[in-house]
């Protein structure tokens, strides 16, 4: 796609104000002493010094170094406009425009310099109305377990009832700690449903054999 160079009236000013100021920098420096490439390259000095003031004023309007050499810039531009008008016999320039175009290449460097190095300033980010929210961490909550409820054996049944229980011989012995833990499984048992425990419920509930089982039910209360 061509891009088309738009003319109009700000440009052909602006390019013919910069030829003027060019020709007239140029002629001073060669009225001074500056002969051949150097007459040249005068105008151009100025006139990046002048560019690069610019472009700093612009990224930092409060820089005062950019102010300041861009009105030293400005001046070197205007003054020699205004002396090649008329106002300066070109043909006798005075020493001391001697001296000051003779020392402006040291002086453009300076600020060329200055202006090229110095810290870019630091912006502090723009602010939003909405505030960002962070995520929220995942949290793991972990519950302890509770206690599962006795519930009332299922009755046994018949058909798949463990044969009847030969007599206790009384040499079974009965450890005290099983019989303790039989007695509160015989309680619990009457507290859900109202009944004493039965022998084969106690002995599936322990885990015993038919002897042994009967052995503790003849000693619960």
């Amino acid at each position: 796609m061509s891009r088309t160079l738009r003319l109009d009236a700000v440009l052909i000013q602006a390019v013919i104000a910069g030829a003027l100021s060019f020709a007239h920098l140029h002629d001073l420096a060669a009225a001074a002493g500056q002969d051949g490439w150097k007459a040249w390259a005068y105008p151009v000095s100025v006139d990046l010094l002048l560019v690069a003031a610019w472009r700093r004023m612009r990224t930092d309007e409060e820089n005062r170094d950019a102010w300041l050499w861009f009105a030293i810039a400005l001046i070197a531009s205007l003054g020699a406009n205004v002396a090649t008008a008329g106002l300066l016999d070109l043909n006798n320039v005075p020493a001391w425009l001697r001296i000051l175009v003779a020392g402006w290449p040291a002086l453009a460097f300076l600020g060329g310099t200055l202006l090229a190095h110095s810290a870019a300033p630091i912006r502090e980010p723009e602010r939003t109305d909405q505030l960002r929210v962070e995520p929220a961490a995942d949290v793991i909550v972990e519950r302890a377990p509770e206690p599962a409820s006795e519930l009332a054996p299922a009755e046994p049944d018949p058909r798949s009832a463990p044969p009847e229980p030969v007599p206790i011989q009384p040499s079974v012995p009965v450890p005290p700690a099983l019989l303790d833990h039989a007695q509160k499984i015989a309680d619990a048992h009457k507290a859900q449903t109202g009944d004493p425990i039965d022998t084969a419920t106690l002995r599936s509930r322990l885990g015993i054999p038919p002897a042994l089982a009967d052995a503790i039910a003849t000693q619960l209360t």
